[in-house]
């Protein structure tokens, strides 16, 4: 029986049949993810390792080739890229198209583990990434205040606003943008420490010794239980100043502001984000690999409106950067096609 044989002596069930094909259709059509560009990235892994104070010679020797060696040897490795720069090495690994990116990761990660200890203690743990277009933000959002330094931004910023924008349908994760974070720094006076013979390696001794805080057990009674706690006494620059580093031969105790001076400042001077002239930062919204990117960028904007009336005054947050208008105008051009 041909279908028009069928439509002809059967109508009822050929509409039924053309509105059931037309439903699903839209249905279909309602839940497809949206992008700018297809996923076609191949595998890639990225490992990183920070070694502060090290020159790139030494980086290079005591850590990439490390980890080149212990990498060679997985399976469906298709380039390896590294660099060494002063202080940090980062190795790039990219897979066949046919290998899973999950066990390829995983892979890297065991590799990394087994040459974990001949990597220099003093070099920060590695990080381990997976590379795709999806990690780059969708939508910038820039957060500016009349009344607040970079430092006070930043602080607010992952205090009260990242949380709220992680919290939404289709966001996998909120990224900070020319943020600066709160150091104790510490400037020491060569003069100071080779008058009384105190070396850099006793001033670190000292502050690895006393800046500690550690669990003092617990404390039992007949009707209570305490857990008790030794409260860290270091915390503002007058205290860290006091800190003792070493005795003297005359007895003396040499403090930390005997021979330094503390300072609370930003653990990156060099870093700096204005926005119009006034210090800001940015707030990148990373969406879920499954998720439509208009319906997120339009929720981050409603959540950006509702955060906007409570910001503390002198205060704004704004779109600085909207990836989806491209789509829009792409979506746009589709459905004038279609008509």
């Amino acid at each position: 029986m041909k279908l028009s044989d069928l439509s002809i002596k059967r109508p009822v069930l050929a509409v039924v049949m053309s509105l059931l094909l037309v439903v699903l259709g839209v249905m279909s059509f309602m839940r497809l993810t949206l992008r700018e560009l297809p996923a076609i990235d191949p595998p890639i892994v990225s490992v990183q390792v920070d070694y502060p104070g090290a020159s790139a010679s030494v980086v290079e020797t005591r850590i990439t080739k490390i980890l080149e060696d212990g990498l060679a040897g997985i399976e469906g490795i298709n380039t390896i890229d590294s660099s060494s720069q002063n202080g940090s090495s980062r190795i790039s690994i990219e897979f066949l198209p046919t290998r899973d990116i999950e066990g390829a990761t995983n892979d890297v990660r065991n590799a990394v583990s087994r040459v974990a200890d001949n990597i220099p203690p003093e070099a920060r743990p590695p990080e381990i990434t997976k590379v795709e277009s999806d990690s780059d933000p969708i939508i910038w959002f820039n957060l500016r205040s009349s009344n607040m330094d970079t430092l006070q931004l930043t602080d607010y910023a992952k205090r009260y606003l990242v949380n709220r924008f992680s919290s939404l349908p289709g966001v996998a994760t909120v990224r900070t943008g020319g943020g600066q974070t709160y150091a104790m720094r510490i400037w020491l006076d060569h003069d100071a420490m080779a008058a009384r013979g105190i070396t850099i390696p006793d001033v670190e001794t000292a502050l690895r010794q006393e800046n500690v805080e550690l669990g003092a057990g617990h404390l039992e009674s007949k009707d209570r239980d305490f857990i008790l706690r030794v409260m860290r006494d270091y915390t503002t620059p007058e205290a860290f100043a006091q800190l003792p580093v070493t005795r003297g031969n005359d007895g003396y105790v040499v403090k930390l502001g005997d021979i330094a001076t503390v300072r609370q400042e930003s653990a990156e001077r060099r870093a700096w984000y204005h926005s119009n002239g006034e210090p800001a930062i940015g707030l990148g919204i990373v969406k879920t690999s499954t998720a439509n990117s208009l319906d997120v960028a339009k929720a981050a904007q409603a959540e950006a409106e509702r955060i906007r009336a409570s910001l503390p005054a002198g205060s704004d947050i704004y779109v600085a950067f909207d990836n989806t208008t491209f789509i829009s105008a792409a979506v746009e051009r589709v459905y004038g096609t279609l008509i």
